[in-house]
């Protein structure tokens, strides 16, 4: 069905079969298995840090790498924390950089500044958007500590590279895997490469859903240990252990000022059913960007690159970019499929357009023309695993009658003269 338009081709707001129900941009998928394992803990009187953590940390860790008992899973409370705790185990320190992508949240960045390190931003690749490994190994200086690449909308980076560079130099690796559970690399889950640490998030729109949550992931031994005790407080024993030894075990020992970063049970009940059932919703996600991939074609946009032969892409995000002879702008065709109740979302927009991080290191747009001009382009479209064929169908229609329309006297403006 294409919609009546006005004048200058905007989608007018009255569009009864499309805005009868407002189509979310993310949803997470919470079954009855979910429900009744929060149920029991809950019963069980243990909300904190306790036996469901372990258990999740425990069946995370299999999962990624099965028969690898060296990989330890370090629950949290959050992916920044996750980033957070892994970059001051690996020795991160005040006045260090790390170099990393401005095409990122900026979590990603935060975490640096809350070491007194500094973030060194390196241009994304063209097609990925994933950071350009090149453009690291230009960034690097006598300052440099560490890299912390991020696996973009669920595809995995060039890790190969980029580790080949740290052990030249050398230096730290710390994957920000927010968005790429469970993408492959070499036919190897992330989170089982060689780098010092790997951190997932569990936020309530990505591919493993617990509201809040994250785990680091790691093979080293001291790496491990060292988040754990900072984890909660620099306590060097959990609480979990303390508060069920049958033996006299109220003595304890801080041994740093530490942070408060533990997953609770209540969180982990809920990431024990959804890591069960990953593999399906990888598989669903992995149908809809394949339709998706079959559908756009033909249109004046580019659809997001996929992995590489023989590897999986996570899906959590389906990033179209708009070319330029697109007949609307990025933010028309954002406001239009809002008109027809279907939500859409930006990812992202790059940190060296954020006041903060523009005015504290001086950042230009032109020093990353790749990470301003994707930016100016993307829009991220609704993939979630309860989303229907016909949830689909509509966003597919809904794309198709925006972009097919004819609309007089378009003239494309830059958009970085609007965010300056």
């Amino acid at each position: 069905m294409i919609l009546p338009s006005n004048a200058d081709g905007r989608a007018q707001a009255s569009a009864p079969e499309d805005s009868a129900s407002f189509l979310p941009f993310a949803l997470p998928d919470i079954g009855e298995e979910e429900i009744a394992e929060v149920v029991r803990t809950l019963r069980a009187g243990w909300l904190t840090t306790g036996p469901k953590t372990k258990q999740f940390e425990e069946e995370f860790g299999q999962y990624l790498g099965p028969g690898q008992p060296d990989l330890e899973a370090i629950a949290v409370n959050s992916a920044t924390a996750g980033l957070h705790l892994a970059l001051e185990a690996a020795g991160i320190r005040a006045g260090d950089e790390v170099i990393t992508t401005p095409y990122t949240f900026t979590a990603t960045a935060e975490v640096l500044r809350y070491l007194g390190a500094h973030p060194v931003f390196a241009d994304v690749c063209p097609d990925t958007l994933n950071v350009d490994p090149a453009a690291v190994e230009a960034a690097v200086t006598s300052r440099t500590r560490g890299i912390l690449p991020v696996h973009f909308a669920g595809l995995a980076c060039d890790v190969a590279r980029i580790l080949k560079l740290a052990a030249r130099h050398p230096l730290r690796v710390i994957e920000d895997a927010a968005h790429a559970l469970p993408a492959t690399l070499g036919g190897c889950k992330i989170g089982t490469l060689a780098s010092d640490a790997t951190v997932f998030s569990f936020y309530a729109t990505k591919t493993l859903a617990t509201g809040e949550g994250g785990m680091a992931v790691t093979r080293n031994p001291e790496l491990a240990r060292r988040c754990r005790v900072m984890r909660l407080h620099g306590i060097d024993r959990d609480t979990f252990d303390r508060y069920t030894s049958r033996t006299p075990a109220w003595f304890y020992r801080v041994v740093a000022p530490g942070f408060k970063y533990n997953m609770t049970d209540v969180a982990a009940s809920i990431g024990i059913h959804q890591l069960r059932k990953l593999d399906r919703f990888h598989e669903r996600r992995k149908r809809l960007a394949r339709r998706y991939d079959e559908e756009l074609g033909g249109l004046p946009l580019r659809r997001p690159a996929g992995a590489p032969p023989g590897d999986d892409h996570a899906w959590h995000l389906y990033v179209i970019r708009l070319n330029a002879d697109a007949p609307v702008s990025r933010d028309t065709f954002i406001r239009d499929m809002g008109a027809r109740g279907i939500g859409t979302s930006v990812h992202f927009m790059p940190l060296h357009l954020h006041p903060y991080w523009r005015d504290a290191y001086g950042l230009r747009p032109e020093q990353f023309p790749n990470a301003t001009r994707a930016f100016e382009q993307a829009v991220s479209l609704p993939l979630y695993t309860r989303m229907t064929d016909a949830n689909q169908d509509r966003v597919i229609r809904t794309v198709r009658s925006i972009l097919q329309r004819r609309r007089r006297n378009f003239v494309a403006v830059p958009r970085r003269a609007e965010i300056r």
